[in-house]
């Protein structure tokens, strides 16, 4: 379908800037200040005083039209980021930094965010390590600093317990669980914040604008930019009347920073191969809930890991309990997605932890704010793939930067954006054509860094809770890696092949698990808990979540797992439901919205 020439759609705004508006038609999107580049992004065609997008066009009765023949409009940036969080910000803080000492304020760094808000899409709750943003912002505590982060808690004490069902026993943490100078923040508040320096220092940056597409050269194949999604698609995927195309932005490096298993992170690590030399990822889930609890119960800076209880001994995981704010306290659980029963549901394992003395104690009598859920990269060190790769390069959680046993991954994420920062200023810098850039220099930089380092040292930790001995196995190995090894052992522990999902037994050679009904005043049901995740989305947009042929996967995984899917997903997206005209008496669902 050929596109259709620009046209003018007049809405609320006055008439006396036309003139001006007319005058900027011949310029460029780029032509723009930052601040009117993201509010001519932002409006809708309706609310702006002109557009250069072509007119949509709709299906005729036939529904043949295909939103997708329409011609994107697209902008040149020079560096362009995918994901908002705490890697993705400081990538985008550190190039601008490096631009302005140069004197090149017309460097372009674009940074986009699927959630409506930086931050948004962050879950409250985080002990940072205080290294990599001491370094990106020195002053961000400083009283002189009027835009200083206020929200950091500082940690005061350390516990560490092994839980029975009802009783806590103290055991020595490792040297890499101190937080001695640690902060506790809400991660959410903490990226809102970066946000705001981000934009300080000229970065464009564009929350609400989901990246859906990688962008490739057609001559050598090499990544160059991504498109945001297409808007007003209905959940058949036809045009509504509110139908917007989505935009390309071309790059000559594009940092990819989605967070755990982000949806073009696999299109790139598949296209370039990028897992050849490392072993599979593995996962966790981990489930968190924000409390105000009574001032008596609530001791500043406190910080409490826990182990054991509720989780059976093959099941790796735990739960921590934080204490940071205005007698606000962050608690969640972790649970290594390797768990051989099917019958086990994480959410149920949750909502029991709650009832075990040494969380009811204190948030017995408070009220639960928030809760939210969220997939971990636990690989580690051997589970790293390349991550640079013809016109871009992986960062933070997306790459698989957390430190497990540390149980922080903040400081890694925001140091490697620095990294691949500093190694995209200076490609761009040295290279005078328009040539593929590939980032050699945030390879090498990576494996000089602290990341390597401390990633390297605690690589064999999780993978030994592999042993037949499961979980106290993995707890003496583990001690014997902190205490004596420190890394420094000649072999490396590997991980299961294929994955996680290997792992899993079918339901017939395990105990049924029942879990208690909530009381619902520590323990909830999961729609009450998902009623506090702010999470909304349009009823009419089509799912993101695709399964190819719905009844052969009910076919044959039902049998085999009987309904691991309702149990695995801790927001009650997946669901089996009673249906007598279906094999094996139920029909496969996702509930979306």
């Amino acid at each position: 379908m050929a596109a259709s020439p620009p046209i003018l759609h007049f809405g609320r705004s006055s008439l006396r800037y036309l003139t001006f508006y007319t005058r900027c038609l011949s310029r460029s999107y780029s032509y723009f200040p930052p601040t009117r580049r993201r509010y001519l992004l932002q409006q809708p065609n309706r609310d702006c005083l002109f557009s250069t997008s072509p007119q949509a066009r709709f299906a005729d009765v036939d529904n043949s039209f295909d939103p997708r023949q329409q011609d994107r409009e697209s902008d040149e940036v020079d560096v362009c980021i995918v994901g908002g969080g705490p890697a993705g910000l400081s990538a985008a803080i550190r190039l601008k930094q490096l631009a302005n000492e140069a004197g090149r304020e017309e460097f372009r760094v674009l940074l986009l965010e699927k959630a409506g808000d930086i931050g948004a899409h962050i879950l409250s709750g985080n002990v940072i390590e205080p290294s990599a943003v001491n370094e990106l912002l020195p002053d961000w505590l400083s009283e002189d600093n009027e835009n200083r982060f206020e929200n950091a808690t500082l940690a005061t004490s350390d516990r560490m317990r092994f839980l029975t069902k009802g009783s806590a026993i103290p055991i020595p943490a490792p040297p890499q669980m101190n937080n001695h100078g640690n902060y506790i923040v809400s991660l959410n508040q903490f990226c809102k914040w970066l946000g705001g320096r981000a934009e300080e220092v000229g970065v464009e940056v564009y929350p609400g604008f989901a990246a859906s597409e990688v962008l490739y050269d057609p001559v050598d194949g090499a990544v160059k930019g991504v498109a945001t999604n297409d808007l007003g698609v209905s959940r058949s995927g036809k045009p509504k009347a509110s139908f917007e195309r989505g935009m390309e932005f071309h790059a000559r490096i594009t940092l990819f920073a989605e967070g755990c298993h982000g949806s073009l992170t696999k299109q790139v690590i598949k296209k370039f191969d990028l897992r050849r030399d490392s072993q599979p990822q593995t996962y966790g889930l981990g489930l968190k809930e924000v409390w105000e609890v009574k001032p008596e119960k609530f001791k500043k800076g406190e910080v409490v890991h826990t182990m054991g209880y509720p989780l059976p001994s093959d099941t790796y995981g735990g739960g921590w309990l934080y204490h940071f704010g205005d007698n606000l306290v962050s608690l969640g659980l972790v649970v290594g997605l390797d768990y051989p029963n099917p019958w086990l549901a994480p959410y149920g394992e949750f909502q029991k932890m709650k009832h075990h003395p040494i969380y009811k104690s204190v948030i017995e009598g408070g009220k639960c704010i928030s809760y939210g859920a969220r997939a971990l990269n636990e690989g580690g060190f051997q589970s790293i793939p390349k991550c640079s790769f013809p016109g871009g390069a992986l960062i933070g959680d997306t790459a698989g930067f957390l430190n497990v046993p540390k149980i922080k991954g903040t400081h890694t994420a925001m140091r490697s954006g620095m990294l691949a920062a500093e190694a995209s200023y200076t490609a761009l810098s040295d290279t005078a054509d328009n040539g593929t850039i590939f980032l050699f220099d945030y390879e090498d930089k990576l494996r000089s860094s602290t990341i390597w380092k401390e990633l390297k040292e605690v690589r064999n930790m999780r993978p030994s809770f592999h042993s037949p001995l499961g979980l106290y196995g993995g707890i003496m190995y583990s001690g014997l890696e902190a205490y004596v090894f420190r890394g420094k052992t000649p072999w490396t522990l590997k991980h299961k092949e294929p994955g996680d999902y290997a792992a899993t037994k079918p339901a017939d050679q395990c105990s049924k698990i029942e879990y208690p009904k909530p009381d619902n005043e520590i323990s909830f049901d999961i729609l009450t808990s998902v009623s506090r995740t702010g999470t909304n989305h349009e009823e009419d947009q089509p799912i993101h979540l695709q399964v190819s042929d719905w009844d052969r996967h009910k076919d044959e995984m039902f049998p085999k797992y009987k309904g691991v899917e309702n149990r695995f997903c801790p927001a009650g997206v997946y669901e089996y439901v009673e249906d007598a005209s279906k094999e094996h008496g139920v029909r496969f669902n996702i509930n979306a919205q």
